[in-house]
């Protein structure tokens, strides 16, 4: 998926470059199919626009696949350890990172390295409860992320208000829907996806 065809959510991604190069944990929540991804391939774009190699950038995204093995905390550890650039800031993003059991244990483990900057994404309902939220109290910021605006909506999907207000009240502000070429049958097999996942 090309970065510049994704929809921009500018709030957000300031939000994310204004935490750049603290030494604090970036938390990304939200609803599932609310831009969480691809805010952070957007913010990875930023930072190789701005002087950040590929080589300081290490991306992670637990739905695929290929990052399967992975999902046990000690082969993803090791596996960060290795791509940390001496000498140099090194970017972490671990997408849906929810997914790996133990997770905090790494998170915790690569906190307190120097020259590591770690953002991180996951569903509401399990990121910041009980135990993870003790264990990272003081060491991050959760950045919350909604489905769009009324405002965003209507700038993607280039409505006048008022069709634009009946369409967003129907279908509400999840980013592909504002894009999608819609039917009803689409618009609710869609939904309908997301709410029983």
């Amino acid at each position: 998926m090309e970065v510049s065809i994704l929809i921009e959510r500018k709030e957000y991604l300031d939000r994310l470059i204004q935490w750049k190069d603290e030494q604090i944990i970036k938390v990304v929540t939200g609803i599932r199919r609310c831009g969480k991804s691809t805010l952070l391939l957007q913010y990875q774009a930023w930072l190789r626009a701005n002087g950040i190699s590929d080589e300081q950038i290490v991306s992670i995204n637990f739905e695929e696949l290929e990052y399967e093995e992975l999902q046990d905390y000690r082969k993803l550890y090791a596996y960060l350890k290795d791509r940390l650039c001496a000498g140099r800031r090194t970017y972490i993003f671990l997408d849906e990172i929810q997914k790996v059991s133990s997770f905090e244990k790494v998170i915790d483990s690569l906190y307190v390295k120097p020259d590591v900057d770690i953002c991180i994404t996951g569903s509401n309902a399990y990121m910041l409860s009980g135990d993870l939220a003790t264990l990272l109290t003081g060491r991050y910021v959760e950045i919350k992320m909604l489905p769009l605006s009324f405002k965003e909506f209507l700038e993607i999907s280039g409505m006048d208000q008022d069709r634009g207000l009946a369409e967003y009240i129907r279908i509400g502000g999840l980013p592909y829907i504002a894009v999608m070429n819609r039917t009803q049958e689409k618009i609710e097999t869609y939904l309908e996806g997301i709410y029983n996942t």
